[in-house]
């Protein structure tokens, strides 16, 4: 498996994605499609320039996807078990058509799983910064994951 297991985690170990997407018109459009999300913000440039932003915004819930599945091949590639919730997500500043993106993923805390042997839950904490400089998302997640097997 490409991702770490439960034991290579440490509280305070940061991942600097290598990993940056410049955000397409296309992308927006076509996330906000899918997920039926009829919000003119995203997909009407006309009703766009009539907002305090001045033209379209890209889907928020992308953004947060793409901060996070940017995250999984340094980290959590085929160890993961589950996603347990995300809490405490903020967009501090707008992502536009043209944004090139980057993140990094730290984590913020770990422990056994009460339930399960196998496995154990570590909180990470995702963030997402413009070509400014800009953090324009955050989140924390928390995620089920796989122990080391026995040998």
């Amino acid at each position: 498996m490409a991702g770490l297991y439960f034991e290579d985690f440490g509280e305070g170990q940061t991942f600097k994605h290598s990993i940056t997407r410049t955000i397409t018109e296309m992308d927006n459009v076509l996330f906000t499609a899918l997920t039926h999300n009829p919000q003119p913000l995203h997909l009407d440039a006309e009703f766009a320039k009539t907002s305090e932003f001045g033209r379209p915004l890209v889907n928020s819930i992308f953004t947060l996807g793409l901060m996070i599945g940017v995250s999984v091949v340094d980290t959590t590639l085929g160890t993961t078990i589950a996603n347990l919730g995300m809490t405490d997500v903020v967009f501090p500043k707008p992502v536009f058509h043209g944004d090139t993106l980057r993140s990094e993923t730290s984590v913020i805390e770990k422990r056994e799983s009460r339930s399960r042997r196998d496995a154990g839950i570590v909180i990470f904490e995702h963030r997402c910064i413009n070509q400014r400089g800009e953090e324009v998302a955050r989140c924390k997640r928390s995620a089920l994951m796989r122990k080391r097997p026995a040998q």
